[in-house]
């Protein structure tokens, strides 16, 4: 993939960083300035690639402390005109009344986004909340799923730059209070399915106080939850026409209707090893759901056998964002989800395969710099040493008696917004599967304070590198590339059904040399509200070549590829391996 970041000088833009951290001394309490003798990990390219979008959250008076301002929104990275190039699209929260639309940004061959919004038939208005991205058609051209405070949006891509609002025909009817969604094929049939993760029975006329008593935002516990909903893609029938799409609301017949839940967050993956995509849920104050696939149609509900619904106190928690990956290098994906600021945020590791163990604290994660409200959050080796690290972005719910933001955040953000601003995090894996803080040492990612909701990750300049794009509540969306100093050696693995024409969504790709191996998996739809770029992102530290690859594709077929050379993006095409035979 040939992209127009890879001329971008790092040392340029590290030194433009750390000048910005020595010039915040005098009003840096945090000692941000202080520790800017390392160079910082991330760079703020907002302004640079010409991005200027801003969250809308409404024109109803904030005192009303409608809820669903708080909550929203999300970011798709992907490349919906097929050019090489990762382009985004944001989503806003103004009601269907707001003059502020979801923007599609195209990214252009200098690496600037130019806004495309108009005509493009993504500029809807409404009380969006997060986007899920998939090919639900196989025809190479991703559609795009938006989930919104009272129904959820499916939208065709034309593959001309427009896409076609078949929500109604395609059989969508969500009328609940919709957060993130994912596509995965549960069935293992070749054609994408459609989670969609609900939050609560919102009453907005239900008032709620805060810590100090003053009216506030609401928390889950005021409302009973919703269920999630799953929805089965029909196919399409012989003859029929490409844009023909179907799904079934096979929400009841397939379990997950037998619970509720306040769903904030969701990853498909494999949970139990059998190669069948299961289905993890992140409740809010409330056990986490875990659905394993039964190969019938139907999952079973086993977040407590496997050990993912509670902390290791036996508590439920306000669980929000998700990450997924193998973090201590075992072979076994691990999990970590995002919580409020007076819980911690949790690291369930994998062992043995299909049950997990909070391991926060012997992960050294249970004494960060300071604590924050998580929501988006991504594990992706940043520093191409092997090992993958940890980013979160932080936003309040509620205003804490006797917090004080600093004036800069007042002045940035308003006098309302200010007191729910809180700042990012940044965590390095020292090899072993322990994290340290390095958030003082990344003044341009973490140290200015903002209502950060979303986070998503993309390769967004072809350099191998994985940059970030955070959201924030009533804020500026910002673009963070990666100038990590001394990165290792690096591959970018996608994996590709040609039958289907589209990425193998739930392939998990094992990549060996010598006596290490490293596990991934395509799969764009983790965080909060959030689609990612599709590849899978290996960092290998000092090997430059690979032995061979292994790719488990969706439908459980095994196959293994040739060795390469690494620093270079590979595309694996099912059939074109060599087949494991069980």
């Amino acid at each position: 993939m040939k992209l127009p970041w890879r001329t971008c000088g790092g040392i340029a833009t590290v030194v433009s960083a750390t000048l910005l951290a020595l010039s915040c001394r005098h009003s840096d309490p945090d000692g941000f300035a202080g520790a800017s003798a390392e160079p910082p990990w991330f760079t703020d390219v907002t302004e640079e690639v010409g991005l200027d979008f801003l969250h809308d959250i409404g024109p109803m008076p904030l005192d009303q402390y409608f809820m669903p301002q708080l909550v929203g929104s999300g970011v798709a990275v992907f490349d919906f005109d097929n050019d090489g190039r990762l382009d985004l699209y944001f989503v806003q929260n103004g009601g269907p009344d707001s003059k502020a639309t979801n923007r599609l940004y195209r990214q252009t061959e200098s690496g600037r986004f130019v806004d495309v919004s108009k005509g493009s038939g993504l500029d809807i208005t409404g009380y969006g909340m997060g986007v899920a991205v998939g090919d639900v058609n196989n025809d190479g051209w991703p559609d795009v799923l938006v989930t919104e405070y009272g129904q959820v949006r499916l939208f065709l891509n034309n593959g001309n730059g427009t896409f076609t609002d078949i929500s109604k025909d395609a059989g969508l009817d969500n009328p609940m209070w919709g957060t993130s969604a994912a596509f995965l094929d549960y069935d293992r049939d070749g054609w994408l399915d459609l989670v969609i993760v609900n939050y609560v029975d919102y009453a907005p006329e239900r008032k709620c106080t805060g810590r100090d008593g003053s009216l506030d935002y609401c928390g889950p516990s005021s409302f009973k939850g919703r269920v999630t909903r799953l929805y089965r893609n029909l196919g399409r029938s012989a003859g029929a026409e490409p844009k023909t799409v179907r799904f079934a609301d096979v929400t009841i017949s397939s379990g997950l209707g037998a619970l509720l839940g306040p769903g904030l967050g969701v990853l498909c993956a494999d949970f139990n090893g059998d190669r069948w995509p299961d289905i993890l849920v992140a409740n809010d104050g409330k056990p986490n759901h875990l659905w394993i696939n039964q190969k019938d149609g139907t999952f079973k509900e086993e977040a407590v056998l496997r050990g993912v619904a509670y902390n290791v106190m036996g508590q439920a928690e306000a669980n929000m964002g998700i990450a997924m990956g193998d973090v201590d290098g075992d072979g076994l994906f691990d999990i970590f989800v995002t919580h409020l600021n007076d819980e911690k945020h949790r690291l369930w590791k994998q062992g043995p395969r299909g049950h997990f163990n909070d391991q926060t604290a012997a992960s050294g994660l249970t004494k960060p710099d300071w604590n924050g409200t998580g929501f988006g959050t991504v594990l992706i080796d940043f520093d191409h040493d092997g090992a993958l690290d940890l980013a979160l972005v932080n936003g309040r719910v509620h205003r804490d008696k006797g917090f004080r933001p600093d004036p800069a955040t007042v002045t940035a953000l308003g006098a309302f917004w200010a007191p729910y601003a809180d700042r990012s995090q940044l965590f390095v894996n020292e090899g072993n599967g322990r994290f340290r803080d390095i958030s003082k040492l990344n003044q341009p990612f973490c140290g200015t304070p903002g209502v950060g909701r979303g986070l998503a990750y993309g390769d967004l300049g072809g350099r191998g590198a994985i940059d970030l794009i955070a959201t924030n509540a009533a804020g500026r969306a910002r673009i963070y590339r990666n100038v990590a100093p001394k990165r290792g050696h690096w591959l970018m693995v996608r994996t590709l059904d040609p039958t289907l024409n589209r990425d193998a969504y739930g392939a998990e790709v094992t990549v060996a040399a010598r006596d290490r191996r490293w596990w991934g998996m395509c799969n764009p739809g983790s965080s909060y509200l959030c689609s990612n770029d599709p590849r899978v992102h290996f960092g290998l530290g000092k090997v430059d070549t690979v032995d061979r690859l292994n790719v488990v594709w969706p439908d459980g077929m095994e196959e293994v590829f040739p060795g390469v050379t690494t620093d270079q993006a590979v595309v694996l095409r099912k059939g074109e391996g060599r087949r494991v035979v069980p």
